[in-house]
């Protein structure tokens, strides 16, 4: 465990790899974005997609399915058997935002308006007198479903000036159907008018061909460094996208090592098990969907690998009983203006590490044996790693890890990195945390 005084680790660090997690949030507005640059990357390391309709052979390599705004990726070491263990790192790819309703055209008193709807557990505050864009996907009769951006100023939620509100300052009290309506423009609302615009900014032949959307707004304003020394990252998204480009670059690491750097093309190394991906959505809404945790997109891929391998039930459970998963997933760093918020004998620090995430009441799946894995993972990459339990007097949140270990009899393990302003639409974390997590994440898969 890393001490975490001021400035916990503070090594000369490469920031290429925070360089490239800000290029990830700002191509990844929405899960369907999410996914995709996931999958380019991937595609780029030698995996290749998979259907799920179509029949998979258990041949080495890597491979993913996408499903929505979920993703699932894996790599066969050569050698690997029916009964070959995995290890899993779990994700999310979803924030929480505000999303577009079925009927999006409204308005009054001379405003254009978008209706929208609270999606997860929303800083609501702070996606007021915002620059907001729209991102998400547009589904169109013929089955097929395009993505759309637009990454530029179009919407904004204003709030109520000072003078209309006295008491702002006192305490702030927002409704969410009444006070975060974005506006659009001057006039009269029109019927089918934002889809018409979106239809022409994904070059859909004609609106009439868009029957479903699921789109959803996101803060213009790019990710940045921040601070004198550049030593914080300012962004959306970082819950929990952070984790999703993390687990992608320690996935594809550990692959092209498997696949072999070396001359020939022979294997480096191959892992001992088999290395796995899962990032998920709607986690911040309770997983419960055919793409989040609680469905059984994770199970069926396990399941279909094993199987691909001429494996059987008895296979399948023993490739369980020794397989571990790493929920990965932001956790709170102590806030300066806030310390009494905080356990007082856990105060994570930005730059101390990723965190080992524990609560005894099962809403993190952590135990103590679990950790054990992490924590040698951590050991062998040479990464620190900090300590994480609430404060008893403010419940905690909850992760993919419970469900995963309840719904897979898989051991998991909830870790991530510390970050201030959760669930705002900007967060903030250490610059150099999420190379430190990749890092781990890396020496956890091989």
């Amino acid at each position: 465990m890393s001490d975490t005084a001021e400035r916990p680790f503070e090594p000369p660090f490469d920031r290429s790899h925070a360089d490239d997690l800000m290029s990830f949030l700002a191509a990844s507005p929405s899960p369907y974005h999410a996914v995709a640059n996931a999958a380019a990357r991937l595609e780029k390391a030698g995996f290749r997609q998979v259907e799920e309709a179509a029949a998979w052979d258990g041949l080495a390599g890597g491979r993913f399915v996408v499903r929505g705004g979920a993703l699932v990726a894996w790599y066969v070491p050569r050698g690997a058997t029916p009964a070959t263990p995995f290890r899993i790192i779990g994700a999310h790819t979803d924030s929480p935002n505000l999303r577009v309703k079925p009927v999006p055209d409204t308005g009054r008193v001379g405003w254009k308006q978008i209706a929208v709807e609270i999606y997860g557990g929303t800083l609501l505050n702070t996606w007021l007198d915002r620059d907001l864009g729209l991102s998400g996907r547009l589904s169109l009769k013929d089955g097929r479903s395009v993505l759309v951006t637009v990454d530029r100023p179009l919407l904004r939620v204003p709030q109520l000036a000072i003078h209309l509100d006295r008491g702002v300052n006192d305490g702030l009290t927002l409704d969410r159907q009444q006070h975060m309506t974005p506006v659009w423009g001057i006039g009269r609302p029109r019927e089918g008018e934002l889809i018409e615009f979106l239809a022409e900014e994904a070059g859909v032949a004609s609106p009439a061909d868009v029957t479903g959307w699921d789109l959803m707004c996101h803060s213009v304003e790019p990710p940045a460094y921040l601070g004198r020394d550049g030593e914080l990252v300012a962004g959306p998204r970082l819950d929990n996208l952070l984790s999703v480009h993390a687990g992608v670059a320690a996935l594809a690491a550990v692959a092209g090592a498997g696949a072999g750097s070396g001359s020939g093309g022979a294997p480096d190394r191959e892992p001992a098990c088999i290395p796995v991906l899962a990032a998920f959505d709607h986690e911040e809404n309770g997983s419960q969907s055919d793409t989040g945790a609680q469905g059984p997109l994770l199970g069926t891929v396990l399941k279909r690998s094993v199987y691909a391998r001429g494996g059987t039930y008895e296979d399948r459970a023993r490739a369980y009983a020794g397989s571990i998963c790493l929920s990965s997933d932001t956790g709170h760093a102590v806030h300066p203006n806030y310390p009494e918020r905080h356990d007082p004998g856990h105060h994570p620090m930005a730059g101390g590490g990723p965190l080992l995430k524990t609560n005894v009441n099962q809403r993190y799946a952590t135990s103590g044996p679990g950790s054990s894995a992490f924590l040698a993972a951590c050991e062998r990459a040479g990464v620190p790693w900090q300590p994480f339990v609430s404060n008893n007097t403010v419940p905690c949140g909850t992760t993919i890890g419970p469900i995963t270990a309840a719904r897979h009899g898989i051991a998991t393990v909830d870790v991530g990195v510390a970050i201030l302003s959760m669930h705002s639409a900007r967060e903030l974390c250490g610059a150099d945390d999420p190379h430190l997590l990749a890092n781990a994440l890396a020496a956890f898969l091989d």
